[in-house]
């Protein structure tokens, strides 16, 4: 019997270029690529070929290394570590071996602890009320790190696990040496241990899922409420009340695999609506219980095992059989796939152990219904699941788990999803709002709405409780119009996220990845929790705290990269490379574009599915030039292996005065992009153009425009531009006059001030010494001022830049934030009535420490 429809490398794959293999002692090494070099140890001098669960790819082109060997030592040197190892008389002698690490001037052994070592992930948020440990990640900030493969099973001929031969003190280790080149090196690893699929496009979309009792009228009936309400979905889940949970056996119901008539009486006909309105769809596993008799399949299921239908024997689940795996899938998901189910939800919380040793049950389901959903090229290979362990994140997506409905649980998973980058886990799909207990808050739901539309996945879920919900309209009327303004921009940046995908799926890079990715050498890049890279071009920092009731709005602290940044939605321009303090009111959703940025946005966002748009609206960002490239195919299919699939490329130039950007012809199939596709350009963050001109094929043609001064932008009409023309439109301004300015102080205190819980002669008063308070801040003592400290200390932070606030690391502990981007004098902290601080940075602070604040000699805290 074979299974190779479940394992797609052949196994020559895994078998090292002999040329890149040296053999010393009782040692193997291969340099597989020049940050990554394969260790192993066989007293017996027998060593493994074949693939593990983690590494598939050891063939590899050879790297550059210099080989230096005599009688009794040996040298191995790449451009990033230099090895030694001495030929020694112990049989194993870990000391024998040491590794330079050049980028940071280390010498390390074998085994030694790495304290630099970069959170990864963890298999699920299963009643996580907060933060919970992380498993190492495979980078570190001491520039290297070591992978112990000796717990992996070994892939044999036929497909199918095993264990590896038992050889005495065996050890199978891979040595990742990134420097400060996070990137490279995960690239590096997954050449080696594969990347990720490609994402099905509606996975990208917004879904929706709810445990809940439905009728396959209620589903119905709850797609056309969201068409009603002008919110976009993409997928639907039905959650494990699909199928039969009253089962008069055995089983308690969790397990199920056949439809429950009574609640879906024409499965078939449900599906087949929920395509016909844009939708796929997943059902809900519990697979755990295994196979009963009250199942529709039972009686194949029983045939293929060799059991006597009649005997209504139970069929225990056992994963690590060959045989019962072929028949699940085979006799019991696939005649549920034929009926139009798109794909599965592995809900697997039963343990971590099979009958074959050293087999996590979760690991080999993710890996099986992977590959067998996709064991014709018609579909993609998907799973959605919890993280089985390394060489998991190779089967997208995600399901975190069941966490607890709190501000601690929101707070953690922006760090959590950007930090299982680091284990090159790029899909994480959370509860959106929470799952389970807590206490249902509006505000805390519009929060985890915005958050949920700049994360990989964004998905609406809850438990089976009727004090919990999740409908866009279970609140007010505000809520439901934050809600669908959040889910419809998530619809519009579907475009943008699917050629992130695709770059993941070539590139190994995740979508979502900690700020020190792109700026490893910058202290300040490893301190927030909430901010991370969204694809190529975009930092996200989503509010993850209360508003504060005096205040009338949140306050974050945030860290702004070096260069030039946009806010998204406005277009008001940030320095950076500096800390500010931002204050937020619940409709604003922290995104922002780094110079040069170019976002391609699907126009029409109140429509069903994920298909290519007709209609495209192209963000451009001045600042610097830059380019992007749209990436494009059938959404569905595994064409895209040998595909290029439709490229079209976007290139932006900047100076003082002129901002241009170019859509050049499409790149590869055409057939994929509409023939009539119309651009809308808009230039954001800009100031109103005095001219703006266009050209098609390099022929001048006619270009309308509008200028925006609340988002700063300036917008063309629609363009239609055919696969193979040449769009090109450029905006003229004054010299030195291209970016827009920041809002002056009277434009940011009135709103700021009508969120603040005071009385309307303290607002006047305060209006009306604008000019006074930008010269001495302690007109704020005046008599006719009654403002609490706090408000104090906010509208000081909000007129000056200079502030305080306090960030709880889940890696790295207690924070205190000081930000003085402008070097104001006045501002000043003193630690433990010792020290004077001067603010300009962040600040660690131990437990129990006491910060004194001083804001310009007007008030005093305490932080």
């Amino acid at each position: 019997m074979t299974f190779s429809q479940f394992f797609i490398p052949p196994l020559s794959a895994s078998t090292a270029n002999p040329l890149a293999v040296i053999l010393f002692a009782n040692f193997r090494f291969t340099p597989l690529t020049e940050r990554l070099l394969r260790i192993e140890f066989s007293k017996s001098a027998i060593f493994e070929d074949r693939p593990s669960q983690v590494f598939w790819y050891r063939n590899q082109s050879l790297p550059k290394v210099e080989v230096q060997e005599t009688a009794d030592s040996l040298l191995l040197e790449t451009e990033h570590y230099k090895l030694t190892c001495q030929r020694s008389r112990k049989p194993f002698d870990l000391l024998s071996i040491q590794i330079l690490i050049k980028a940071t001037h280390q010498v390390i052994h074998i085994d030694d602890p790495n304290p630099g070592s970069l959170a990864g992930t963890a298999r699920t948020l299963d009643e996580a009320d907060g933060a919970i440990p992380l498993k190492p990640g495979l980078l570190s900030r001491s520039g290297w790190v070591q992978i112990d493969d000796t717990p992996s099973l070994i892939f044999n001929s036929e497909g199918w696990l095993e264990p590896r031969p038992a050889h005495s003190g065996y050890r199978d280790l891979y040595l990742l040496v990134s420097g400060s080149d996070y990137k490279s090196a995960l690239q590096d690893y997954q050449k080696i241990a594969g990347t990720p699929a490609l994402l099905p496009r509606a996975f990208l979309g917004n879904w929706w899922s709810r445990y809940w009792e439905y009728t396959q009228q209620d589903l119905q009936q709850l797609v056309e409420r969201f068409g009603r309400e002008q919110i976009p979905l993409s997928t639907l889940i039905i959650d494990m009340d699909w199928h039969i949970t009253q089962t008069g056996n055995a089983c308690s119901g969790w397990t199920g695999f056949s439809w429950n008539r009574t609640l879906f009486p024409d499965p078939s006909a449900l599906l087949n609506w929920l395509h016909q309105h844009g939708l796929i769809t997943a059902l809900n596993l519990h697979p755990a219980e295994g196979i009963h008799a009250h199942e529709d399949q039972y009686p194949a299921a029983a045939n293929a095992l060799g059991i006597d239908p009649q005997s209504k024997q139970p069929l225990p689940f056992n994963i690590a059989h060959p045989k019962f795996a072929q028949t699940y899938f085979e006799q019991i998901l696939h005649p549920l796939e034929a009926q139009g189910v798109d794909f599965w939800w592995l809900d697997w919380q039963q343990g971590e152990f099979t009958q074959l040793p050293g087999l996590d049950p979760l690991w080999w389901l993710n890996h099986l219904h992977h590959f067998d959903l996709g064991r014709t090229k018609a579909k993609r290979q998907v799973i959605f699941s919890r993280w089985g362990g390394p060489g998991n994140h190779r089967y997208p997506i995600g399901f975190s788990g069941d966490t607890i409905i709190s501000w601690e649980s929101l707070v953690f998973q922006p760090w959590f999803t950007a930090s299982a980058a680091n284990a090159a886990y790029g899909w994480w799909s959370h509860d959106i709002g929470g799952h389970m207990r807590g206490m249902e808050d509006p505000e805390l739901y519009v929060r985890w709405v915005q958050f949920g539309v700049l994360s990989p996945i964004f998905r609406l879920h809850s438990a089976k409780d009727m004090f919990i919900d999740r409908h866009p309209w279970h609140a007010d009327a505000e809520v439901l119009k934050l809600t669908r303004e959040a889910m419809q921009f998530r619809h519009a940046l579907i475009p943008y996220l699917y050629s992130m995908a695709r770059r993941n799926q070539q590139q190994g890079l995740p979508p979502i990845t900690p700020l020190y990715y792109d700026w490893p050498d910058e202290e300040s890049a490893y301190t927030p929790t909430n901010q991370y890279m969204f694809g190529t071009q975009l930092m996200a920092a989503p509010v993850t705290t209360p508003i504060i009731p005096e205040i009338g709005k949140a306050k974050e602290g945030l860290w702004f990269p070096p260069g030039d940044w946009f806010e998204f939605f406005s277009g008001i321009h940030h320095a950076g490379n500096r800390w500010e303090i931002n204050f937020f009111d619940l409709k604003d959703v922290p995104l922002y574009a780094r110079a040069g940025s170019i976002i391609p946005l699907q126009a029409e966002t109140d429509i069903n599915g994920a298909a290519n748009p007709k209609n495209i609206d192209l963000l451009v960002f001045p600042g610097q030039n830059g380019t992007f490239s749209l990436y494009e195919d059938d959404n569905t299919t595994q064409d895209y292996l040998e595909s290029s699939g439709a490229n079209t490329t976007f290139q932006s130039h900047f100076s003082d005065h002129s901002l241009s950007v170019s859509i050049l012809p499409v790149d590869g199939e055409t057939r994929f992009v509409p023939t009539d596709r119309s651009y809308r350009i808009l230039f954001r963050g800009v100031n109103q153009p005095e001219e703006m001109t266009a050209t098609l094929d390099g022929i001048p043609t006619e270009v309308k425009f509008s200028y925006d001064t609340d988002t700063h932008t300036a917008a063309t009409e629609l363009v239609t531009v055919a696969p193979n023309q040449c769009l090109r439109v450029d905006m003229i301004t004054q010299v030195g006059k291209m970016l827009a300015e920041k809002p002056d102080l009277r434009s940011r205190l009135t709103p700021f001030l009508k969120g603040m819980k005071i009385d309307n002669v303290t607002k006047w008063k305060i209006q009306s010494l604008i000019n006074e308070l930008q010269c001495d801040l302690k007109y704020l003592v005046h008599p006719q001022i009654k403002l609490t400290p706090n408000q104090k200390t906010s509208l000081i932070e909000m007129i000056t830049g200079c502030g305080a606030t306090t960030l709880d690391h889940p890696q790295y502990g207690k924070k205190i934030l000081l930000t003085n981007p402008d070097q104001l004098t006045g501002f000043n902290c003193r630690y433990l009535q010792r020290i004077q601080i001067n603010s300009r940075g962040s600040l660690f602070a131990k437990k129990k420490s006491v910060f004194i604040l001083d804001y310009f000699g007007v008030v005093k805290t305490k932080l």
